[in-house]
């Protein structure tokens, strides 16, 4: 009796130990390969230190790099009593998170760090049984922008901090891929002309770029249409059906349905006619486009009219950047549509961006047209507190 329970400790040490060279090879090999350099915008806006952390965004936007960075930076105390893993590590087909979130705790771990937690299944109870077991471990999650974290199967919204990040400005493109950092500047700053960039006389060869391969990092690392669309293809065909728990095939007819999107940007939408080419309901298309939106690859324009879940009626969808305008639809790469995306696209971070009755756009109290550099003031001469959105002339049209 006594040599099999010798035993059975013994082989239970001998899984920990397999489960500390594992994870800690693991974590040890992502950081020796992570940069340091540059920082996304989200990075110090983060409570790295609360108790429970979620970090949401589309894929490649650098989530995953943002946390081993925080975790670099660290000296080698804090380092040895944290734990960084993927949860889709092979690791994870025989172990639970939260043996091992248990685990970890009786060794004196206190952060834990857990990327793509969307590829894990029951996700959302094991980080809820994780908080309310171990209060005394930090726990940070990244996982894809599709998840409903706040309304999943465990109640993780008086829990969870929840923060979503995009793809890169044009600022952080400048800054990650030539080294030329300019500050952050708000609407206000941009409307009273602070735009100047220093050290940069001419900007609009770089722009250019920039609408084309600079919303994501990964760019940099070359091959980009083939791992954009790569990205399209996995958040179509896999995020999108695993959350939603869809069939392979409507993960298909999904991906199709970004297709004939992108082939008619900006595209006004006609339930119908998009339910009868897919062969679903035209009660599904509204709730299909809700999950392309959250997923990063469109954008919706609504108006201000409210209604479900607070969401007015869609009066455009957008691709949901300029670099997706050109790796699917090129031959929808018109300037009229890149501008509006790029419009967009950046101001609805941190504004809320509706449709105009009479322009483009509505931010607030303020109304944009967005134009080429001939635009002219005659669209908007009779509204209050109306701008053009146009490419810098020596002379800018005045609002």
């Amino acid at each position: 009796m006594h040599n099999r329970i010798r035993y059975a400790l013994f082989m239970v040490h001998l899984l920990y130990f397999i489960m500390d060279i594992l994870l800690t090879n693991y974590m040890q090999e992502q950081l020796r390969w992570v940069k340091s350099e540059f920082k996304r915008y989200m990075y110090d806006k983060l409570p790295w230190d609360a108790r429970l952390v979620g970090l949401t965004g589309p894929r490649g936007v650098g989530k995953s790099t943002m946390v081993l960075q925080h975790l670099k930076e660290q000296d080698k105390e804090r380092l040895r009593k944290s734990i960084y893993v993927s949860a889709d590590h092979s690791y994870f087909l025989t172990h639970t998170l939260e043996e091992t979130a248990a685990q970890f705790v009786r060794e004196g771990g206190l952060w834990m760090y857990i990327d793509e937690v969307h590829k894990y299944e029951n996700w959302s109870i094991e980080l809820k049984q994780i908080y309310d077991s171990h209060p005394e471990l930090h726990v940070f999650f990244t996982g894809s922008s599709v998840l409903d974290i706040l309304e999943g199967e465990a109640d993780l919204s008086r829990r969870v901090l929840l923060f979503d990040m995009q793809g890169l400005s044009f600022r952080e493109y400048l800054e990650m891929f030539h080294g030329i950092k300019s500050p952050v500047r708000s609407l206000d700053d941009v409307l009273k002309g602070d735009i100047q960039i220093e050290g940069l006389l001419h900007p609009l060869p770089l722009f250019e770029m920039y609408l084309h391969e600079g919303y994501y990092p990964f760019s940099k690392e070359g091959y980009f249409q083939q791992r954009l669309q790569q990205v399209v293809r996995l958040t179509m065909e896999t995020d999108i059906p695993r959350f939603a728990n869809m069939t392979p095939a409507t993960g298909k007819k999904l991906h199709r349905m970004l297709g004939i999107i992108s082939s008619n940007v900006p595209y006004k939408p006609e339930a119908t006619a998009l339910a009868n080419e897919l062969k679903v309901s035209r009660n599904d298309i509204p709730t299909f486009l809700l999950y392309m939106e959250k997923a990063g690859m469109i954008g919706q324009l609504r108006d201000q009219t409210g209604g479900m879940r607070g969401l007015g009626k869609t009066e455009k969808v957008y691709l949901d950047n300029t670099n997706l305008i050109y790796a699917m639809a090129a031959e929808n790469a018109n300037e009229g549509n890149v501008r509006e995306t790029f419009f967009y696209n950046q101001t609805r971070l941190t504004l809320p961006v509706k449709s105009s009755k009479a322009s483009d756009f509505m931010i607030g109290e303020y109304t944009f047209e967005v134009g080429g550099k001939k635009k002219g003031s005659r669209q908007v001469k009779n509204i209050e507190n109306a701008f053009i959105a146009a490419r810098a002339t020596s002379s800018p049209p005045s609002s």
